[in-house]
């Protein structure tokens, strides 16, 4: 993609510390934007000395649900880039007052969004009024929504027309979406399987999804 698209690499927590090590050290000479869940949050005291051994910004996050989850990291010192997911971490008001206090320790806040148009407006209200706000995870277009976009569940998609990367603030009233109602009572018809995928290892073994 040359010089124009920035790059994070989302390691998922699928790794264990020692690996993590030595994965962000041997992708510190290609600049990612940032290394994602180095580790699982079970193990976020790993994270100041997977940090010491790079540069490269260390993102983590959306396995935290409270502030009391996030202070953690912040008092670490290791973590650049927090990613709260707003369907997971007590909504907007929560992340807001989490956003704020990652703004005292000087870390970036990157909203966690791989879900629908309203979690996503959600988002970018508290993006809106987030002065640390660095990027805005979407799903749309996605592998994962090739037999449905969740664009369909808006009345007015265009809502989230992206240019360059951008999208304009919503000026309606609320979060600035009108929901397709209809679609939604449609689709409620079909049964959907909630679960997690669940990953194997050639030796048979489970993997962290």
């Amino acid at each position: 993609v040359g010089d124009e698209v920035d790059i994070g690499v989302d390691f998922h927590g699928r790794v264990p510390k020692p690996m993590a090590k030595r994965l962000v050290k041997a992708l510190e000479p290609y600049e990612p934007f940032f290394v994602e869940e180095p580790v699982l949050p079970e193990h976020n005291d790993a994270l100041p000395d997977i940090a010491a051994h790079t540069t490269t910004p260390i993102a983590t996050g959306e396995r935290m649900y409270s502030r009391w989850d996030f202070k953690e990291v912040f008092e670490s010192g290791a973590v650049d880039v927090i990613q709260p997911d707003l369907s997971h971490a007590g909504g907007i008001t929560e992340v807001k007052k989490i956003a704020s206090m990652a703004e005292a320790y000087d870390v970036a806040v990157a909203p966690h969004c791989p879900l629908g148009p309203i979690a996503l407006a959600s988002c970018v209200q508290v993006d809106a009024c987030s002065p640390n706000t660095l990027i805005q995870e979407q799903s749309l277009d996605i592998h994962y929504n090739e037999t449905s976009d969740v664009l369909d569940y808006l009345a007015d998609p265009d809502v989230f027309d992206y240019h360059e990367g951008y999208i304009e603030m919503p000026t309606d009233p609320g979060l600035g979406i009108e929901i397709d109602e209809e679609t939604v009572r449609e689709r409620a018809e079909h049964e959907v399987d909630w679960h997690n995928p669940v990953w194997h290892r050639d030796d048979g073994s489970v993997a962290e999804w």
